[in-house]
């Protein structure tokens, strides 16, 4: 059952009534049929026009699908791998050898589970070292192989606790970036719900940066940014704005390479209608880094991030 977020009242309602006239839907057949066309209009206006912070809302949805919804619903032959071999498994962090329309790829993605227990699991997708590490190594597997790599990238951030930051968090965050840049295998990441700062851009340090509607990337969340500069929670909405986050900001200041259409209504009420957008997306993707040389792919992406860097 979905949650309906601020902005989904009229939706809400109209769906009560569909409930109802469901009971009874011998009799009510057409006036069904006439909610049914309004419920669709409604969802195609309201998502249209969302705030930054109704987008900030719909990309944290705990209905959203996350890493492993979209791993199962698009890839096939998928054998997870685990570990960064010289400290532990972490679970926010999942890694696979899968394949996609009869090609083989190293999928990895942040996880942040679907149920408290598996939220407690994945660290509510917040990476420790040993996340970044297996994610690098991983990355060295599909470069060894001139395999894709696909990385779904969800997570508020890379974890902030003393075990690790003792474990060196910032140095693992580093490397995975530096790895992204020195390889040959073309990589794509998609920003599925939330991309929070350098635990995002270690995974998405990539030759196609690509980002759901209704996600969000920022350094920082609205919440921090409010707490920040205004020391205020009054201020969380004022700050999604500033912060320009969604998806159409980062594209118009070059820091993701396309906005991915998601379905009106958003990506957590129809998962597999848009995971099919995703894997028509990535296929195309493929194909269009496949063209290029190894040299040329590594030395497009370089230029395409020192780029960002010079102009701050």
């Amino acid at each position: 059952m979905n949650r309906y977020l601020d902005f989904e009242n009229d939706i809400e309602n109209i769906e009560k009534l569909i409930t109802e006239l469901d009971k009874n839907k011998n009799n009510f057949k057409s006036e069904n049929t006439k909610l049914l066309d309004k419920k669709n209009k409604l969802f195609k206006k309201i998502y249209s026009n969302l705030s930054a912070w109704d987008k900030v809302q719909v990309a944290r949805h705990p209905n959203r699908p996350h890493a492993k919804d979209y791993i199962n619903l698009i890839f096939s032959n998928i054998i997870y791998l685990h570990g960064d071999k010289k400290f532990a498994d972490d679970s926010a962090v999942l890694g696979c050898l899968a394949e996609i329309s009869g090609q083989s790829v190293i999928v990895i993605g942040t996880e942040k589970g679907n149920s408290m227990e598996s939220r407690i699991k994945h660290n509510f997708g917040m990476a420790k070292p040993e996340g970044y590490r297996k994610a690098q190594r991983l990355m060295n597997i599909a470069d060894k192989y001139n395999l894709p790599i696909i990385t779904f990238v969800d997570t508020a951030g890379a974890f902030p606790g003393k075990d690790a930051e003792e474990r060196g968090q910032s140095e693992s965050i580093a490397s995975s970036i530096q790895t992204s840049l020195k390889i040959g295998s073309p990589i794509i990441s998609i920003v599925i719900g939330e991309g929070g700062s350098g635990g995002a851009i270690a995974l998405a340090t990539a030759d196609k940066v690509l980002m759901l509607e209704h996600s969000i990337y920022s350094v920082i969340s609205p919440e921090g940014c409010a707490s920040i500069l205004w020391r205020s929670s009054d201020y969380i909405q004022k700050a999604a704005e500033s912060l320009k986050l969604t998806a159409q900001d980062c594209l118009n200041n070059k820091i993701i390479d396309m906005i991915v259409k998601e379905v009106a209504g958003g990506a957590h009420r129809f998962p597999e209608e848009q995971a099919g957008i995703i894997k028509n997306e990535i296929i195309t993707s493929i194909n269009n880094l496949k063209s290029l040389t190894i040299e040329e792919r590594r030395k497009l992406r370089n230029e395409k991030f020192l780029s960002m860097t010079s102009e701050i």
